[in-house]
């Protein structure tokens, strides 16, 4: 400080009993994204719902980290042998051969059991609960029923008629 030039900063005090503590649904959402997702991926899909620290800060995955080892709740580490218990949309829609937009419209009718945290974020499944007769009715309803068969309508005209 030099000159005798300094602006004036105004704060809000801390009240008596006011906590700057994390929300329980961002701990309730941690838990359960920790199941597909590192802390990278968890800090982003915070960020793009909208949540903030309990100090009102972005998420990074030093805070994740940190949020993590408070609340005793473990790391993601992926499966050594490839079979990982539980999957994202995508990967579970692989897993069944379906298209992710028909795993989860099954999933939001409530046909297959799947946790879906948070709005903006991943659809996170089982992977017990897709070798189950309901995600096997699924994938037979959507091989059985084609509503966008690839080619024309049989009672299409041609535009171009042959000139052959």
């Amino acid at each position: 400080w030099t000159g005798g030039a300094h602006s004036e900063m105004r704060l809000p005090r801390r009240r008596r009993g006011q906590r700057n503590s994390t929300s329980a649904d961002v701990i309730a959402a941690v838990r359960q994204l920790v199941l597909i997702a590192n802390d990278d991926l968890i800090a982003g899909i915070l960020n793009r719902n909208g949540l903030v620290t309990g100090h009102g800060n972005r998420w990074t995955r030093e805070r994740v980290t940190s949020l993590r080892s408070h609340h005793r709740i473990p790391v993601h580490r992926p499966a050594e042998d490839g079979n990982e218990p539980w999957l994202n949309l995508s990967r579970a829609a692989r897993l069944l051969c379906v298209a992710p937009k028909t795993l989860r419209l099954a999933a939001e009718a409530g046909e297959v059991e799947a946790i879906h945290p948070l709005p903006s974020g991943p659809w996170i499944f089982a992977r017990a609960a897709l070798a189950t007769p309901a995600a096997r009715f699924i994938t037979e309803r959507a091989r059985q029923t084609s509503r966008h068969p690839a080619g024309p309508h049989p009672d299409q005209q041609c535009l171009f008629p042959s000139t052959t």
